[in-house]
C-alpha cells in the first residue's frame, strides 16, 4: 500500500543579510504553504537578524 504525499518537509533558512544558510527544520506543508521566515541568531553576523525559507 503506497502511502500519500508527505506532509512535512524539511527546508532550509538562509540569512537576509549575507545569505549564509546555518539552520535547517521541518515544517508541515499543509498548514504553512507560505515562505517561513524566523528571528534566528547568525553566527557569521553575529546579531539576530531575520532567517528565511530558500529551496
Amino acid at each position: 500500500m503506497a502511502k500519500k504525499a508527505e506532509a512535512r518537509i524539511i527546508i532550509n533558512l538562509a540569512c537576509n543579510e549575507c545569505r549564509e544558510r546555518t539552520y535547517h527544520t521541518t515544517k508541515n506543508r499543509r498548514n504553512d504553504p507560505q515562505r517561513l521566515e524566523l528571528s534566528k541568531y547568525c553566527p557569521r553576523c553575529r546579531a539576530h537578524t531575520l532567517h528565511k525559507e530558500v529551496k
